[in-house]
């Protein structure tokens, strides 16, 4: 079960994103470093989405259940690091390795599937919010439309600058989704007095 306590035990032995894609292999790390460069120069954040975040006042706890070896997670993952990059006080997030941590991936399968990326959003006092994963509509859309067949794109499979654009903008709107919960929460409310 999703308690607060079993969500903090699993945030505490989460990696931060750096040190996530440090404990890969060597071209595992290439891989996610390129994807989050190219991200970064073709697709990073705009105007708009950065002025939208600044608006956010309630921290909340990222858990990213994840695979260095998984493309998906290379095409994804990143993007949440540039999200919560640009509010590092409120946006906490954590990797952990999907296989390392089988009793909690265990308990957010998706379609009975052990799947990666999945993400865990959490409120300050590790409270569950929601799930995501493993794949945004966008990513969804994209990955249809090219029919590949493959259940898992390779790490090094190159994805279109729009689709990145796409994609990160997916994620930032479930974090939004994730915190206009938070802000209305009338719990956090109370506590917050705001």
């Amino acid at each position: 079960m999703l308690t607060p306590e079993f969500l903090k035990s699993k945030f505490e032995k989460g990696l931060e994103y750096p040190a996530y894609i440090k404990s890969g292999k060597p071209d595992q790390f290439d891989a996610w470093k390129n994807f989050e460069r190219v991200a970064r120069d073709h697709a990073g954040l705009n105007s708009v989405q950065r002025s939208s975040m600044h608006d956010f006042t309630r921290q909340m706890h990222v858990l990213v259940i994840s695979g260095l070896w998984c493309g998906d997670c290379v095409a994804q993952v990143p993007l949440l690091h540039i999200i919560a990059d640009e509010r590092p006080e409120l946006i906490k997030l954590r990797c952990l390795d999907r296989d390392v941590h089988a009793d909690l991936s265990e308990q957010v399968r998706i379609c009975g599937g052990l799947r990666v990326p999945t993400v865990i959003f959490a409120s300050e006092d590790f409270e569950f919010v929601g799930l995501y994963g493993d794949k945004s509509l966008s990513r969804l859309r994209a990955l249809a439309a090219k029919a590949l067949g493959a259940s898992c794109p390779l790490p090094t499979a190159e994805v279109a600058h729009d689709e990145i654009a796409a994609t990160l903008d997916d994620w930032l709107r479930e974090i939004e989704r994730v915190h206009l919960t938070l802000r209305l929460s009338p719990k956090l409310r109370q506590r917050h007095s705001d």
